[in-house]
Parts: C-alpha cells; structure tokens; sequence
C-alpha cells in the first residue's frame, strides 16, 4: 500500500521537502491541469494526412538510429482494425515511431491509423497540435469508437503510463495492469484485434522506478499522471521525464502478430467478466509468449547494435 504524502515526507531529505514544498507553491500543476481541461473540449479527430507525408520521412530517420525493424505489416487485415501494444521507451516511446512509419509505407495516407495519447500531453502548447496532427486522440473509448465507426484503425497501449515506465528490470514483460477497456471496445464494434509486440524499446531508457508514492505529495494526480518515474538518462545521470535524455541506441524490432480470433463472442457479452478476462489472458499471454522470443532471439538490443549480427 502505498505511504501517505507526510510519512513519505518523513523519510526524504530535508533540502528536498522544503524544494518540493516550493515548487508545489508556484501553482505549476494547477495551471497544466486548467490547460488540459481546456484543450480537452477541443475536436478529437485532427488527422493532417499531408503533415503525416511529410513527417514519416523523419520518423523513418529517427527509427534508424535504433536500427529499428517491423515485421508482419501484411497480417493486419483491412481497416477497421485494433492494434493492441506493449508500451516501452519511457517519454520517447521510439517503438510508436516505427509502427506509424511501418504502417504508411505499407497502407498509403489515405488510411489513417489513429492513437489514444496520454491526456496531460493536451495541456503542453507545440506537443497537443503535434499529437493531433498525427492523429493521436486524447485517451477515451469514445473517441476510439468513434474512429472505428468511421472506417479508421486504431493504435493503443493499454499499460499506459504503468507499463511506459515500468522498471528496468521488467522491460521484457507485458503489463497491462488488468486493463480490459480495449476489450470491452473490441467486442463492442466487433472489429479485428492484431497483438503488436515491441521489443528493445525499454533498453532505450533506464526506468528506476514508476515513483508511485510520490504522486500524491507532488500532486501529479490532478494532471492525470500515476507515479512520478525516476530515470536514469545520458546525460543527466538521475533525472525524470521532464527532463528528456539521449535516448541509447537499443535495436528495436516490433513484431505483428496474426488477428485474434475472438468472433466467437459478440457485443452481448462486452460486460460479461469471464469473457473479458478470457480474453485478457489469451492476448496478455500471446504477446508475452512473442516478446519471450524476441528477447531470446536479441537478449542484449544495445550491444548488438554494435555486434554484427550472424549470418
């Protein structure tokens, strides 16, 4: 169970208290959160194809720099469809770069691929117009629904934050955290569901610790976040999220997976918990199984950026 914010504070350094204190006076998180809202009440749906044309090319360069590989982009059906991920790379996330580039090389940018974004992102000028612009949605599954009834296909993470900054030392595990939302959503409009897992993404960035307990005392729960992360990044050494690093050169491959095949069930039982955690089980368990398999087929993504590969 996570500490209460004075018995958390009992145990940090008095310097850090009162900097913590100081920085919670200026009002910082409130404005974000105001600014958030705000944004909220904004369209969803921004997609600009013609900024997308020109941003893949650059996609495509920042990828390479992680040697960065996709495959299967011929399994997933035609849209509508559901691309379900595990989210790695901390603030960068890279492994989201190579699919959206994989995905309109391969789908043209006539077929947009959407995505569900953190909320608090809407409330920083320059990163909300970037994010819808590519057509990242602020997170609901309404918004989800709704560009799946019109035609479009869908990216997201169900770990979220959770899983984005997980520990080092879990980097090579699934962790939705028991969120079934996206399958509730997937029954719900019947579209297919294609497992897309990532794998080197999380050697990017060094995740020390989600920061769970800090949360309530930096009063990050009013911008919508679940732990404050601590970070171990080039070249600040010990750092946060808010201080973006030089992400490392891991070599990232993200396989695709076949559809899942849940036609079995219908919208009926969109609330039914069996079948939720049925099919819960079977995707958390197909992507763990593929990510076992890339981890053993590359257990070191930053070495072997520098070791040749065997022929």
């Amino acid at each position: 169970m996570d500490e209460e914010p004075n018995n958390l504070e009992q145990k940090l350094p008095p310097t850090v208290v009162k900097a913590l204190r100081r920085f919670m006076e200026t009002g910082f998180w409130n404005r974000w959160a105001e600014a958030t809202e705000t944004h909220l009440q904004e369209p969803a749906q921004q997609f600009d194809p013609e900024f997308m044309r020109k941003l893949v090319p650059k996609m495509e360069t920042f990828t390479s720099y992680f040697g960065a590989e996709v495959r299967g982009m011929d399994r997933v059906p035609k849209s509508p469809v559901l691309l379900v991920g595990n989210h790695s790379g901390g603030l960068i996330t890279p492994d989201t770069s190579a699919v959206y580039a994989a995905w309109y090389r391969t789908r043209g940018f006539e077929d947009p691929l959407m995505g569900l974004a953190f909320d608090g992102i809407y409330g920083v000028p320059g990163w909300r117009e970037l994010m819808r612009k590519i057509g990242q949605m602020p997170a609901s599954m309404d918004n989800a629904q709704a560009v799946l009834s019109d035609g479009c296909s869908v990216l997201l993470y169900p770990g979220g934050s959770y899983e984005v900054f997980r520990p080092w030392k879990d980097r090579n595990r699934i962790m939705f955290n028991g969120r079934k939302g996206f399958i509730r959503l997937a029954l719900e409009t019947g579209v297919p569901v294609v497992p897309v897992v990532g794998h080197g993404g999380h050697e990017t960035t060094i995740v020390l610790t989600r920061g769970e307990r800090l949360v309530k005392l930096l009063s990050l729960d009013k911008i919508r976040m679940d732990g404050a992360p601590l970070l171990f990044q080039l070249p600040w050494g010990l750092s946060t999220p808010a201080m973006p690093g030089v992400p490392l050169p891991a070599r990232i491959t993200v396989q695709v997976c076949e559809p899942l095949d849940w036609s079995r069930f219908g919208p009926e039982d969109a609330n039914d918990p069996d079948v939720l955690e049925q099919c819960y089980q079977e995707i958390t368990s197909i992507m763990q199984t593929t990510l076992d398999t890339l981890a053993i087929e590359n257990p070191r993504p930053l070495l072997s950026r520098f070791v040749p590969r065997k022929v």
